[in-house]
């Protein structure tokens, strides 16, 4: 019986009109071809077609030592892929720290703070509002017809990564970089997590308020350091359990108290929390990636452009694979304004990846956090008042208790580490 009973929530999960009881959800799907579920599992598959082929043909060099032996005209490609290049010592470009030039004066330093504060929130509250729009919004609505919704969330992040890399192309063009050492394919492994969370992401909006997903890309410090105990027997201070309590009570508060969405049931919110919990599992294993591959000395942009390049590898070959991408494309060609929300989506991703790397380097990476925790704070206020969301004062609540608590660990953390030496570290891209 119980077993029945837990394949019925599955099937809920994946059938989310067959669980609306008379109110389906807003665009439902037309046939099985449609579910989330099935579009996941054609993604990867996709993804999959190139991935297998290339690792085992990697896994074939290395071991046919292609590095000692090979030579001809596709020998420089093959070693950049396969085995990269050691660093030398004249070439290389040493990652710049954080300095205090003659110039710094406090009163530079505040232009300076308030510059990119302003392009981070700028970028990315315009990101969040646009995100919402195009994933729930209708294009081409008149009197007589409701208009068509697009719902290729993988055309979308192709568009997002195609722009990501022509900047991050540039910049390291008109831009000193370090010498790149890295294997190229080390990055196909970030640029599939990567692009899975995305997805996710983007998916997700069909089935949960945007509200709802900021808190959940906010809570995810408690997965973190759930796997970080059961896998790697770390230990965590008092405060660190403190503000992860807080946090899961915060958005217990939200999620239990705010009033029903339009379109929601259990059967779609089940899918949206589905959809979440893969957002963020694989943008975890995106971070500790590149964590591991900026071992190499990299700079974020170089990681920022490798990732992207798999990236747009990966979703044009999986799109045209499925023939969706002549699709998505006559869809821009059918509605200019979501060619326009498209384009403003990639521009203020890609734009907001540089503001990134600059905070940091400038002000460090508590002052970043500060002010990409308020961020997420606006974002839910401006999607609440643009796209009618409704949060009761509990629920009101329980986000304040989620961003009180994610400023006391940066408290908490600053505390810890004042006194110790500052060492430069490179931030992991890709995080919205």
């Amino acid at each position: 019986m119980d077993a029945s009973r837990w394949w019925a929530v599955v099937v809920l999960a994946t059938l989310p009109s067959l669980g609306a009881g008379g109110e389906s959800p807003e665009a439902p799907p037309q046939s099985w071809t449609q579910l989330w579920l099935f579009r996941f599992l054609l993604n990867v598959a996709g993804y999959a077609s190139f991935m297998v082929p290339g690792y085992l043909l990697v896994q074939y060099l290395r071991r046919k030592n292609y590095l000692e032996t090979g030579r001809g005209l596709c020998f420089p490609l093959v070693k950049a892929c396969v085995f990269g290049n050691e660093p030398k010592a004249p070439d290389e470009v040493p990652l710049a720290p954080r300095t205090e030039t003659a110039e710094s004066t406090p009163s530079w330093q505040v232009l300076k703070l308030v510059f990119c504060a302003a392009g981070l929130q700028v970028s990315y509250l315009t990101w969040g509002v646009l995100q919402e729009r195009v994933m729930t919004g209708s294009y081409g609505a008149t009197a007589t017809s409701p208009g068509e919704h697009f719902t290729d969330s993988q055309f979308l992040v192709l568009m997002n990564r195609v722009l990501a890399l022509v900047v991050a192309g540039l910049y390291c063009i008109l831009r000193k970089q370090p010498r790149h050492g890295a294997p190229m394919y080390r990055y196909s492994f970030a640029s599939l997590s990567n692009v899975l969370s995305s997805w996710c992401q983007y998916e997700a909006l069909k089935f949960v308020s945007f509200p709802t997903q900021v808190l959940a890309k906010a809570s995810k410090v408690i997965p973190v350091m759930m796997m970080g105990k059961l896998v790697s027997r770390r230990s965590y201070e008092h405060w660190e359990y403190l503000t992860a309590g807080l946090i899961s009570i915060g958005v217990s508060m939200f999620l239990l108290s705010s009033g029903p969405e339009p379109r929601s049931s259990p059967a779609t919110t089940l899918s949206g929390l589905v959809l979440l919990a893969g957002y963020i599992a694989f943008d975890s294993f995106t971070s500790n990636w590149q964590d591991a591959l900026f071992a190499y000395k990299m700079s974020s942009v170089q990681m920022m452009f490798g990732v992207n390049l798999f990236s747009c590898l990966f979703t044009v070959g999986s799109l045209l694979e499925q023939g969706a991408l002549l699709e998505g494309a006559r869809f821009m060609g059918r509605h200019s304004e979501f060619a326009l929300h498209a384009l403003l989506l990639s521009v203020c991703s890609a734009f907001g990846q540089l503001f990134i790397f600059y905070t940091i380097g400038q002000f460090g990476a508590a002052v970043f956090t500060i002010i990409m925790t308020l961020r997420q704070a606006i974002a839910i206020l401006l999607s609440c008042l643009l796209y009618g969301h409704t949060v009761t004062v509990v629920g009101g609540l329980g986000v304040a208790v989620v961003f009180t608590a994610l400023l006391l660990r940066v408290y908490a953390r600053g505390r810890k580490q004042r006194g110790k030496k500052a060492v430069p570290t490179e931030p992991a891209v890709q995080k919205v």
